[in-house]
């Protein structure tokens, strides 16, 4: 193992852990286990759990930034950058999941990690708050308050490319299919919610 790849592997280890097993269900024996080290090797990288964790948001969030930043890159203007974003993510979710299961998980760990990803991300949230207080302000969307607005739509939008066991529970196996249909049912209720114009389904591929 290169000496510069190690940090990399241990970080893309304990994402896909974290990511499925939870932050408190992956100890770092078991890390440094499926990867062929010691435990002395991750805490030479990363001193704790916590400091490693805490790389693994600054990267995670780095990722995340730049799939919604590339997503919008290639949009258009007013609906076309929200469904730009929800493609992006469900994108993502195909395949990057254990990138979401931190997220989630992260959101329910609570500070500090949950801020340290808050304030990572929240130069991409502020531009998502100022396009949606324009298109309102232009009468192209519904009045609402953009903050709860966007709680509301990360709510939806993650809740069903991430809750998987909640999903089985009301008869939602997830696979590649239902996947697609769960996007297109999120758009609809998306533009639906938002958009003060005529409604019509889910456009484009991908």
């Amino acid at each position: 193992m290169r000496r510069s790849a190690t940090p990399e592997r241990i970080l893309d280890a304990a994402l896909v852990s974290f990511g499925t097993r939870g932050y408190d269900g992956t100890s770092l024996d078991a890390l440094a286990s499926s990867l062929g080290v010691t435990k002395q090797t991750i805490l030479y990288w990363f001193p704790s759990k916590e400091e490693l964790l805490a790389a693994l948001i600054d990267r995670s969030a780095g990722e995340l930034a730049a799939a919604m930043q590339s997503a919008l890159d290639g949009a258009g203007d007013g609906w076309d950058r929200v469904e730009a974003v929800v493609r992006s993510v469900f994108r993502l979710a195909a395949r990057r999941p254990e990138l979401l299961g931190l997220v989630r998980e992260v959101s329910r760990l609570g500070p500090p990690a949950a801020t340290q990803m808050t304030q990572a991300l929240e130069p991409l949230v502020r531009r998502a708050s100022d396009f949606l207080e324009a298109e309102m302000a232009a009468g192209h969307m519904r009045r609402h308050d953009p903050h709860i607005l966007l709680l509301a739509i990360y709510s939806t939008v993650i809740g069903m490319v991430t809750e998987v066991e909640v999903l089985r529970a009301i008869g939602e196996e997830p696979t590649a299919k239902s996947l697609v249909r769960r996007r297109a049912d999120v758009l609809g209720l998306l533009r639906s919610a938002l958009m003060t114009g005529p409604v019509f389904g889910e456009s484009g591929t991908g």
